[in-house]
């Protein structure tokens, strides 16, 4: 199984408030102390206050916030909320050969230019050659993975591009990492980004791969889980 550990022991935490979209304000150890979140989306649903966080220490002694945001339990489970986990797990299950769908990819080049397009990765192998966009998933309702979860024009505008590059006879593909495992299927948001559903199922038409991965958070890590079903129109 694919764990993506914590370098260190993650810190308890209490929330309190977000300010603005980079910052909250939390207690850790009963010290009202502040916390960096890399997540700009609206993380509908997530923030609640006295709500139990976890948080990562900052490796730079320098830095202004002591921590990171990296996962709340709004109700009975874990739900991770940096935005950078699907595009490392992605990578390190390519490299331990743990993606059914990566079989036959072994490199792996990431933040390559396609045009005028700059995709996270692009991997070759025996299979031949696949752009890969990631997303973070952090939204549910009545049990849907949702992404995303407020209007994102930079993921749309990652959608048209993988759409003309599949209509173009190139190999595409977005793996969403939904970091709460309450959901059973996945599907865009229309109600919060109607133009990213029309890209997502132009997409979907096109050819481009939607891989929705269900990667499962706790104090230990982050674990790879399994794919989950599109959602029915």
């Amino acid at each position: 199984m694919t764990l993506l550990a914590f370098s260190q022991p993650l810190v308890p935490g209490r929330f309190l408030a977000r300010e603005k979209r980079f910052l909250i304000h939390c207690h850790v150890d009963g010290v009202l102390t502040g916390a960096h979140t890399n997540n700009s989306g609206s993380l509908r649903g997530l923030l609640v206050p006295g709500m139990a966080i976890l948080l990562s220490r900052a490796t730079n002694p320098r830095r202004a916030l002591p921590y990171t945001l990296e996962m709340v339990r709004p109700a009975n489970s874990w739900v991770g909320v940096n935005t950078s986990v699907p595009g490392r797990m992605f990578r390190l299950a390519v490299a331990q050969g743990t993606l059914p769908e990566m079989a036959g990819y072994i490199r792996l080049h990431a933040e390559v230019r396609h045009g005028t397009s700059r995709l996270d990765f692009v991997v070759e192998g025996t299979a031949g050659q696949l752009w890969v966009e990631t997303k973070n998933v952090t939204l549910a309702e009545e049990g849907v993975a949702r992404f995303p979860d407020a209007v994102t024009a930079r993921g749309t505008k990652h959608l048209k591009a993988l759409t003309s590059m599949a209509k173009a006879g190139d190999a595409t593909a977005v793996f969403f990492g939904i970091q709460r495992t309450d959901c059973y299927a996945f599907g865009p948001a229309e109600g919060i980004d109607a133009a990213f559903a029309r890209a997502f199922h132009e997409a979907l038409a096109a050819g481009v791969q939607m891989l929705p991965y269900v990667l499962e958070p706790s104090p230990e890590g982050i674990r790879l889980g399994h794919r989950l079903p599109l959602a029915p129109e």
